[in-house]
């Protein structure tokens, strides 16, 4: 039978495919929109790390060799004491991604509107769901990675650092020269998962306040629960919420780790075994849930302000 000229052919598999794959790339490009935008998310990072690598540096090459054991301690284990320029390089980023994470957080739907590109933005064919979530995976998912691959960077050239001075000094190479290199990556990268899920709920609530004051939207973030720890303690002399605040910014690695062995000896935090880690008390603990749940509402709420809200 001779097919119709006229007659449309049925879409193939890949046609019927590339509409559900061309969904995501909204979301894709207002990630990296994002991080156009804002320079600082990395610039921060790279900084703190480079502020630490010259302080290494200094501290290997130029400081004398007898002032390298000046504050050695005999009773810290040697896998400790070689662990903790790593582990510090890794503090560092972390404390720094986490304040780059509040202000941006502070500033995400605060500075479309002070800039009045808000009218651009929703000018385009692209919904304040997509784009209050591009904004919130910022401070949950493209600061972490982005701290895990710098510090990865900066500890590999600490490492080689390390053996250059090994080696120029004729020191022994028989003698371990660095912590188990792989194993505190691990770690490390699971200390992060740990972070961004346990703060998610700080990072969402001044997602939240950046959409509704006019300015000042650091204190319409930090004084309501403070103003509310002081009643309490004025009026009830309890510390509830206080607490709550506390283990909300410190309190993950009570339950994300084992801090004492077998034995009953505390673990020293600058070099975590993987036999320690705890994910399963982690992810079963209702004060994660409990912050999760908090956080998709202050996420809902801030794609309802976005939608309604208007250049300042």
């Amino acid at each position: 039978m001779n097919t119709p000229l006229n007659a449309v052919p049925e879409p193939s598999n890949s046609q019927a495919v590339a509409p559900a794959v061309s969904e995501t790339r909204p979301f894709y490009w207002s990630v990296r929109r994002e991080v156009w935008e804002n320079r600082s998310i990395y610039i921060a990072l790279l900084a703190a790390s480079a502020v630490y690598l010259i302080g290494y540096t200094i501290s290997v090459f130029w400081v004398p060799r007898g002032m390298h054991g000046m504050g050695a301690d005999e009773s810290t284990p040697l896998i400790v004491q070689l662990a903790m320029p790593y582990a510090h390089a890794q503090m560092l980023l972390a404390l720094t991604a986490f304040l780059v994470g509040i202000f941006y957080s502070l500033d995400a739907l605060h500075g479309e509107r002070r800039d009045r590109s808000i009218l651009f933005w929703k000018s385009l064919p692209v919904s304040d769901l997509t784009t209050v979530l591009a904004k919130a995976s910022i401070p949950l998912v493209v600061l972490p990675l982005l701290v895990f691959v710098i510090a990865l960077a900066l500890q590999i050239v600490m490492q080689l650092e390390g053996a250059a001075f090994r080696v120029l000094s004729g020191a022994s190479t028989t003698a371990p020269w660095g912590p188990p290199f792989f194993e505190m990556q691990l770690v490390f990268l699971y200390s992060l998962v740990v972070m961004a899920l346990w703060h998610a709920p700080l990072y969402m609530w001044m997602l939240l306040v950046s959409g509704w004051p006019r300015r000042a939207t650091f204190l319409w973030a930090v004084f309501p629960p403070l103003a509310l720890a002081v009643i309490e303690y004025i009026a009830f002399h309890t510390t509830y919420l206080a607490t709550m605040l506390h283990s909300r910014l410190l309190g993950f690695d009570a339950l994300a780790f084992d801090l004492v062995d077998k034995n009953g000896v505390p673990i020293d935090p600058h070099f975590i075994p993987l036999a320690q880690l705890a994910p399963a008390r982690f992810l079963s603990s209702p004060g994660l849930w409990l912050g999760l749940l908090f956080a998709a509402l202050c996420l809902a709420g801030a794609v309802k302000l976005r939608r309604y809200q208007g250049p300042i």
